[in-house]
């Protein structure tokens, strides 16, 4: 009798840059579905934490020719020789074969910080503190999520919880395969501009495959090689121009 085995994916996003107002709706909700602490009052964006960062670029030029686009940068979900992996000697950031997605063991960190230094996108974060929240507000916590303790480094890991809820309901339904609708990280599902579009890479007839292919959609620092998974669009010549010279504002 042939097992039944689930398909491979290559879950990746498609972010339009035309479309992003800056709100950071983004990073609220991503914060609140993976249990981010609110940041320590002395805390600068070099200490904080977040999982995906919106920053802006512009094209340079004096008014009233100047343009700007905003930027959510979550991990990059690196496909090709990623540098996070690479470096790390604890064996604390893995690929799922299944999925793609690049996933952090927080259990296994031990704080060297050398993925934060590899990381091209500067998409990694590190805890300096302890995790604390308001008296109250750690009832809100989401269960599906384990808070991190200080001393580990951590990222976007395209909302795993939602991924194992997914996977959890295909399997009572008798699916080997999860469902396009049962697994949308909170990014997405939240952005009031319907910027951001998730799904399956492999799956040439998904909305973010068809996208990805789009002559208007590029990557950031594609000349690193990394073939990140992580697609950006915009109409506009000056930000496909500039994706190999961007820089955190």
């Amino acid at each position: 009798m042939e097992q039944a085995t689930e398909k491979k994916s290559r879950f990746g996003m498609l972010i339009d840059l035309d479309r992003c107002t800056g709100c950071g709706a983004c990073m609220i909700s991503c914060a609140v579905e993976n249990n981010i602490a609110p940041a320590e009052q002395k805390a600068t964006t070099r200490t904080g934490v977040t999982w995906i960062r919106v920053s802006a670029m512009s094209n340079g030029a004096e008014f009233p020719a100047t343009d700007t686009v905003y930027v959510p940068m979550p991990c990059q979900q690196c496909e090709k020789d990623t540098p996070c992996v690479a470096v790390c000697p604890q064996n604390a950031v893995d690929v799922d074969p299944q999925t793609g997605i690049v996933g952090q063991v927080p259990q296994r960190c031990l704080g060297c910080r050398y993925c934060m230094t590899a990381c091209p996108y500067h998409a990694r974060y590190f805890d300096w503190w302890d995790p604390r929240w308001p008296e109250g507000m750690e009832q809100t916590l989401n269960p599906d999520v384990a808070p991190r303790m200080r001393g580990v480094a951590e990222k976007c890991n395209f909302c795993h919880g939602r991924l194992h809820a997914a996977r959890t309901k295909a399997a009572a339904e008798g699916r080997t395969d999860i469902a396009p609708a049962d697994y949308v990280p909170a990014c997405v599902e939240a952005c009031p501009a319907h910027a951001i579009v998730f799904g399956d890479l492999n799956d040439a007839e998904s909305e973010v495959a068809r996208g990805a292919a789009h002559p208007h959609s590029f990557r950031f620092l594609v000349k690193l090689g990394t073939e990140s998974k992580v697609y950006y669009r915009s109409e506009r010549a000056w930000v496909r121009d500039n994706a190999d010279a961007f820089r955190l504002a």
